[in-house]
């Protein structure tokens, strides 16, 4: 690493007033550019996590007109981190564009970071951002963003993606400049952030960078970006009105001007579309709505208007929600507008009230739902129609074996709707209720109101159908109604009871029992295996189980054939999911005597017996060679 001594220079540049280090170097990999505007509180965090990037950086910090007295700090950094820091000073612009323009300029490194200074970066986060675009020749590399009292996208961040496609992915959902560009793409097509903008500078600037990107990459699986709210809400972001409808509304035509000039009609623009149309144009249209006044409601409700004209196509629209095209449907219509933000808005209040079986593994689930609107808006009276339950299959992808919906009776002071448990496939069913307000659907988890509720009630047992098990459960903390089909979390009830042993010849041991699960007896084809496994080594040995209809068993099995050590006997049983296992119960009164016989010059000894406590089947194998037998004569 080359570094040259520190030069301090008045420049007449753009009238500012510049403090430069002026630094040769060829190896620099990411410049990392820190627009700065009274924010020393936050600086010294900053500026340390990207020291301790273990890549080869340079820090561009451009004091924008700061006048907290961050300048000292910043120019303690610089003397003792030479050729890392460097500081331009500016006088105050009032946003991130400029500041970020000049830093741009001032940059020298193959890709560029973009850090706010009250914001930080993970010990890692570049190493693993760079190595990212190193292994792919990306162009842009998103690195996963944390918030801290402020909200981020997560959408894109569900694992990490080499390389994804622009079209086929939730990238294009985060379009703040926190990310890394390769600065080669940045310069060769002039893309550089808007100075006319407050708000929104880097939505403008990221569109752009999008628009020529042929790599894209994610890293996913570590924290890279920390997104700090300040205490005292004086960032530009958390200031009040920074979000104003109408000027976000108009201000989003320029980043969607210039991604149209770039992409031409198809799929990829509608895809493209459909983020702004969904997150900037409707999303002014559910709480910003509720909370602006009747005439700013007209004004929000004219700007989205405007965009669908302009803009909104039939992809666009077959990719929407169902809120969404009522909304379209509904611009012209203000109170309608009101009434579908409350929806949207609204929290669905649903509670469990009964739970039973019926015949043939039927489960019949009774509640009742209501839409609960906030309280510091006029609350519209809104009625829900369409009701039904959705059973989804939990950590299943989206095909259609992993859903079921459930057609419910009654309305929503009281529904009812019987799920048939032999249509779900082995695997955990979350319950959710269904019902859709002025034709938008919500959906939530359905389960027990926690209020007042000191424990949750016991749900209604197992019920084997087939050769199938189904337990219903209640979630943990939540109390949502879920069904196990299978018993993949929770524990099979059942009991595999000895009624007699006996020995038979060849010194087989035969079992005679009886198999419950839950209060039912299990199909024949069911129970699979009598398991004996010996307790120090896990060794297991299994034999085949005859099963009559009502529910007995018999099992032989050679004890020659176990070996020495302490076995202990198992029903293993397929019930639809993982190998469901019950100790044999056994009391003393039917176990068999002690056996002892000769094989060769081995003497065998076997001793069945009930374990203490719970009364479990077990034995104890031993035999007894010709040298074992010497030694303990000589002993």
């Amino acid at each position: 690493m080359a570094v040259t001594t520190l030069q301090r220079v008045r420049t007449g540049r753009d009238g500012c007033d510049i403090t430069r280090e002026e630094a040769i170097r060829s190896d620099v990999d990411v410049t990392v550019i820190v627009p700065l505007h009274n924010c020393r509180p936050y600086l010294d965090r900053c500026l340390t996590s990207l020291l301790i990037q273990r890549v080869a950086l340079e820090v561009v910090v451009v004091d924008d007109g700061s006048t907290d007295g961050g300048a000292a700090l910043l120019d303690l950094y610089a003397s003792c981190h030479r050729g890392v820091i460097r500081v331009v000073r500016q006088e105050a612009s009032g946003g991130a564009g400029r500041p970020r323009n000049v830093g741009l300029s001032h940059a020298r490194g193959r890709y560029v970071f973009f850090c706010d200074a009250d914001d930080y970066l993970g010990p890692q986060a570049l190493e693993r951002m760079l190595a990212m675009a190193d292994r792919n020749g990306s162009d842009i590399v998103l690195g996963k963003i944390v918030g801290h009292d402020r909200k981020v996208p997560i959408s894109m961040f569900r694992e990490n993606a080499e390389r994804v496609p622009l079209g086929d992915s939730a990238v294009y959902n985060s379009l703040s400049c926190f990310k890394l560009f390769r600065r080669e793409m940045l310069e060769r097509h002039a893309i550089r952030f808007d100075e006319t903008l407050l708000v929104g500078e880097d939505v403008v600037f990221t569109t752009h960078a999008y628009c020529h990107a042929n790599v894209i990459s994610v890293v996913a699986d570590y924290d890279c970006y920390h997104l700090v709210a300040r205490p005292d809400g004086t960032s530009i972001m958390q200031r009040q009105g920074s979000r104003d409808p109408v000027s976000w509304l108009r201000m989003i035509r320029r980043p969607i001007e210039l991604m149209l000039a770039h992409v031409r009609p198809g799929d990829l623009r509608d895809h493209l579309l459909r983020r702004h149309f969904r997150m900037d144009a409707f999303g002014n249209l559910g709480r910003p709505f509720l909370d602006a006044g009747e005439v700013e409601r007209k004004e929000i409700a004219a700007e989205v208007a405007d965009m669908c004209e302009r803009w909104l196509t039939d992809g666009v629209r077959d990719r929407l929600p169902a809120i969404d095209r009522s909304r379209i449907a509904a611009l012209e219509d203000i109170d309608r507008l009101v009434r579908l933000a409350h929806i949207e808005s609204a929290s669905v209040r649903r509670e469990l009230t009964a739970l039973r079986w019926e015949r043939e593994g039927r489960l019949a689930i009774s509640g009742k739902v209501a839409l609960s609107t906030l309280e510091r808006y006029d609350r519209p009276e809104i009625v829900g129609g369409d009701l039904a339950l959705v059973l989804r299959r939990r950590h299943a992808g989206t095909g259609p074996c992993d859903e079921v919906v459930v057609p419910a009776t009654g309305d929503c002071a009281e529904f009812t709707g019987v799920v048939d448990v032999t249509a779900l496939s082995s695997g955990i069913w979350d319950v959710h209720v269904a019902v859709a307000f002025e034709g938008v659907p919500r959906l939530a988890r359905l389960g027990f109101d926690r209020d007042g509720l000191t424990a949750l009630p016991v749900p209604p047992a197992p019920r084997v159908v087939g050769d199938v098990v189904a337990l219903p459960y209640f979630t943990r903390p939540y109390g949502n109604l879920s069904l196990d089909i299978g018993g993949h979390v929770v524990a099979v009830p059942g009991s595999a009871r000895l009624v007699r042993a006996r020995w038979a010849a060849g010194h087989r041991l035969v079992l005679h029992g009886e198999v419950t699960v839950g209060t039912a007896v299990p199909a024949a084809d069911a129970v699979r295996y009598l398991v004996w496994r010996e307790r120090e080594s896990s060794r297991e040995r299994r034999e085949p189980v005859t099963v009559g209809e009502d529910g007995t068993f018999t099992a032989w099995q050679a004890m020659g054939r176990l070996g020495p050590g302490t076995w202990d006997a198992y029903l293993e049983m397929d019930l639809g999911g993982p190998p469901a296992r019950f100790r044999i119960e056994a009391v003393p009164e039917m176990i068999e005597q002690p056996r002892t016989w000769w094989r060769g010059a081995t003497r065998w000894s076997v001793r069945p017996y009930a374990t203490a406590g719970k009364g479990r089947l077990s034995t104890v194998v031993r035999t007894l060679g010709p040298r074992t037998f010497v030694r303990r004569i000589v002993c």
